[in-house]
């Protein structure tokens, strides 16, 4: 039995959930509250884990014997007390935790088809990597609305691949979601050290226990993270691998400065108040986005290395938009920009970007010198259920990416790939510092070939705004002096 088929062996299990009541939102919650315990007692079974996470009172072996309302409230009692457990990660995962079941043959029946499992198949492969396969395909349901928190493996684990993350750093993600990011550096470690064993027992500690650090607004998604993180080994400090709080106001700005930051922030902009409230930001703004990259600039640590996916407005945005791309680029170099192609997460129409940048300095100035672009969206297929987006899709930008990013300037003597394009930084000014570049003709768009670039219709608007303040100044001012007179 292969992982997909056991990941859809428990997608078959909603069926269950909804015959209780239970929308399609708080399917993979409710799953998961009671599949971590049947995971944890096979990692135990399997040796993987050394000793049982889980209280007696909250193991497999006690639930499984049981049936009917006995059944029931053991287990709405058993959520209820590892809520209140003096562990605090088991806390943490199951704060505020209940289950919304309502009858006990339906519990009854979740339970008999998670034994019925072969976990055997399972554990070989490792039990972090299926419970993660069940968040991803909670994330291709359009339904669940997931899609928010969960990056597609294929970006993430191209990017990882790209930052090269080593043992001995510190790595933040400040918009963790379902943790994708953390478990898939930790995972390329994992590999390049022999699953640890290389390292010395004062550096595994700290692997599994300090060098990983994520902030999470949503409670229920923060549960789902701190599921992954301790199925895949990475226990973090006592609040857990990902710790519940806002980026983007005061507990954003506790966290620490790091080695290596890789995030996809939420898209949007805030509204009803709900804005940054952060006060150690240097540019204001509502722009949630905005916000976070300037948050990723400056908990960098100097000579630290950043990938973070940004939507198309970040890139041309006026204004404070532009305040923000010309701080990054002094402080940072910016050395790479994927344009991503369209429909491989969010809305169908959401155009997005990764940024790839090292910090020089807090107080840095003109540390972009240039700017390699790599266009992956013009010409790209149509991603989707019918054409999903594999590691293979990025094979090309990863060869042109090379291994050093810093010695790529070379490249511009031996010529550039039609996807692949240098800017200067004084190319870049004249674009009134929009990094919205595109030089390939889209096959695929409609009529988009025929339209400005979004860079020029900000300008043209801008220009339009002030000469209709212009007239309306020159009427007050001829107003006035008409009243004087």
């Amino acid at each position: 039995m292969t992982q997909n088929d056991i990941v859809q062996k428990l997608w078959n299990l909603c069926d269950v959930l909804r015959d209780d009541g239970i929308n399609y939102s708080d399917y993979v919650t409710e799953l998961v509250l009671l599949l971590f315990i049947k995971m944890e007692h096979e990692n135990k079974a399997s040796g993987i884990l050394a000793e049982h996470k889980l209280p007696d009172y909250a193991r497999w072996t006690t639930l499984a014997p049981m049936s009917g309302l006995n059944l029931l409230n053991h287990y709405r009692g058993t959520l209820l007390k590892l809520s209140q457990s003096t562990d605090p990660l088991i806390a943490a995962i199951y704060a505020d935790a209940q289950t919304r079941l309502k009858e006990a043959r339906h519990l009854e029946q979740l339970i008999k088809s998670l034994d019925g499992i072969d976990w055997f198949s399972a554990t070989k492969d490792g039990l972090g990597d299926l419970y993660e396969g069940l968040l991803e395909k909670n994330a291709s349901e359009t339904k669940s609305g997931a899609g928010q928190y969960f990056t597609p493996r294929p970006l993430i684990d191209s990017i990882v691949a790209l930052i090269q993350p080593q043992a001995g750093e510190t790595l933040q993600d400040p918009a963790a979601g379902t943790a994708g990011f953390l478990i898939a550096a930790d995972a390329y470690i994992k590999a390049h050290t022999n699953n640890l064993y290389d390292l010395k027992k004062s550096q595994i500690e700290f692997q599994r226990g300090k060098a990983f650090l994520g902030m999470e607004l949503v409670s229920g998604t923060r549960r789902l993270a701190l599921m992954n993180c301790l199925l895949h080994g990475m226990e973090g400090d006592a609040e857990g691998v990902v710790h519940l709080g806002n980026t983007l106001g005061s507990p954003g700005s506790g966290l620490p400065r790091s080695d290596i930051i890789l995030s996809n922030p939420p898209f949007g902009t805030a509204k009803g108040g709900g804005g940054p409230t952060r006060d150690d930001l240097t540019y204001a703004t509502g722009n949630k986005q905005l916000a976070f990259l300037q948050h990723i600039v400056r908990h960098l640590k100097d000579g630290g290395r950043a990938a973070v996916v940004m939507p198309d407005n970040v890139l041309f945005e006026a204004g404070v938009g532009a305040d923000i791309r010309r701080d990054l680029m002094n402080k940072c170099r910016l050395h790479t920009l994927l344009r991503l192609p369209t429909g491989i997460f969010y809305a169908q129409g959401v155009k997005t970007n990764v940024l790839f940048f090292e910090k020089i300095g807090q107080g840095a100035t003109g540390s972009t010198k240039e700017v390699w672009v790599y266009d992956m969206r013009a010409n790209a297929p149509k991603f989707g259920k019918r054409t999903p987006l594999t590691r293979t899709h990025f094979r090309e930008f990863e060869a042109a990416f090379g291994e050093d990013a810093k010695g790529r300037s070379q490249r511009r003597d031996q010529g550039e790939t039609g996807r692949f394009r240098c800017f200067s930084r004084e190319a870049i000014t004249a674009r009134g510092d929009s990094l919205d570049i595109a030089w390939l003709r889209d096959e695929n768009a409609e009529d988009a070939a025929d339209l400005p670039e979004p860079a020029v219709l900000a300008r043209e608007a801008v220009d339009e705004l002030n000469g209709a303040v212009a007239e309306l100044e020159a009427i007050i001012t001829s107003l006035t002096e008409a009243n004087a007179t």
